[in-house]
C-alpha cells in the first residue's frame, strides 16, 4: 500500500501520463486498493505544499503546533505520532485548510466506495479493514515510510528537507532520491 500511495504521489506531478486527465485516473486506479479515497484531495493539498512549502495553514505538510505540544516531549510519544501519522497526515488539511471538494474528489470517492462494497461483498468486512490498515501501516510505522518525516519535517534549522540513497528506493520509485524537488 505504500507502494500505491507513492504512484498517487507521481501521479499528483502528472508523471504517469502526458495527459492530466489520464493522471488523475491512474492516480484514482492506484488509490483502489488504499481502502480510503485520497488521491484527488492529495492532489489538490500536494500541488499547494510544493507551491507554498513551509508557510503556515497553506501547506498542510507542516504539523500543526497541537501535534508538536503533544507529540515532541518524549520517544514513546514520537511513536505513537509516527504510528498515527496517517491520520494526522489526511485530516490535517480537513482542520488547517479546508477546501471544497471538487468533482475529482466525488469521482475518487465514488471509485474508492464501489471498490470497497466490492471487497465486501467478496471477502466481508475484514477485507475492507486489510485495505485501510495495510494503507495506515504502509504510511506509519513502516520503514519505507521513514521518507515521510526525512521529507517534510525540520529536524536542524534551516535544512528543510533530506535525501535518502540507500536500497529501500529500489522500492519506493526512488522517492527519497528525488526529494530535491522541495528545494
Amino acid at each position: 500500500n505504500h507502494s500505491l500511495t507513492l504512484a498517487v504521489h507521481e501521479a499528483s506531478h502528472n508523471l504517469c501520463s502526458k495527459s492530466m486527465t489520464a493522471n488523475r485516473f491512474i492516480g484514482i486506479f492506484a488509490n483502489l486498493c488504499m481502502g480510503i479515497p485520497a488521491s484527488a484531495s492529495f492532489r489538490r493539498y500536494h500541488l499547494e505544499h510544493h507551491r507554498y512549502q513551509g508557510e503556515d495553514i497553506v501547506d498542510v505538510d507542516i504539523p500543526h503546533p497541537i501535534e508538536g505540544t503533544i507529540f515532541s516531549n518524549s520517544t514513546p510519544m514520537k511513536f505513537i505520532w509516527c504510528i498515527l501519522q496517517p491520520a494526522f497526515y489526511s485530516l490535517r488539511p480537513v482542520f488547517t485548510n479546508p477546501k471544497q471538494p471538487s468533482k475529482w474528489e466525488f469521482i475518487n470517492i465514488a471509485a474508492v466506495v464501489a471498490f470497497d462494497l466490492t471487497i465486501g461483498y467478496f471477502f466481508g468486512v475484514a477485507g475492507v479493514c486489510y485495505l485501510a490498515f495495510g494503507t495506515l501501516l504502509g504510511m506509519g510505522i513502516h520503514p519505507v515510510a521513514g521518507h515521510f518525516i526525512s521529507e517534510h519535517y525540520v529536524m536542524n534549522k534551516g535544512q528543510e528537507t533530506y535525501s535518502y540513497y540507500g536500497p529501500l528506493n529500489w522500492f519506493t520509485y526512488h522517492v527519497g532520491y528525488h526529494n530535491e524537488h522541495h528545494d
